[in-house]
């Protein structure tokens, strides 16, 4: 599968990623059809790739702690994901929230690990 979230995302200073979903990518053509909708498993995606991008070290991903998904996001739409993170417990955590052109779109919490050197 290919993802819809492609080339290098830029963070900027203040914990914001501007993503635009690329309108052409075949995870649109199954969901669903005649009213393509962008699934929220690629949302998850989006805030990973965003905190990959802002990491304060070299992290792993250790768990998906809580989703909530509150508006849709469609094809072509740029999506605006900002980043906070804290440390927590030997790790970090990223807590994010994803907004569309139509406003909020979810709110994603993933915890992180540094990884041995």
């Amino acid at each position: 599968m290919t993802t819809p979230v492609r080339g290098p995302i830029h963070v900027a200073a203040d914990g914001r990623a501007l993503i635009r979903l690329d309108p052409d990518d075949p995870i649109f053509a199954g969901h669903y059809p005649g009213f393509p909708i962008f699934p929220g498993v690629g949302l998850i995606e989006c805030v990973h790739r965003s905190a990959q991008a802002s990491a304060p070290g070299e992290l792993r991903l250790a768990a998906i702690e809580s989703t909530r998904f509150t508006g849709p996001t469609f094809p072509g739409d740029e999506l605006t994901v900002t980043i906070k993170w804290s440390e927590v417990d030997g790790g970090w955590r990223c807590a994010a929230e994803v907004a569309s052109p139509r406003g909020d779109a979810a709110t994603v919490r993933l915890r992180y690990q540094e990884v041995p050197s």
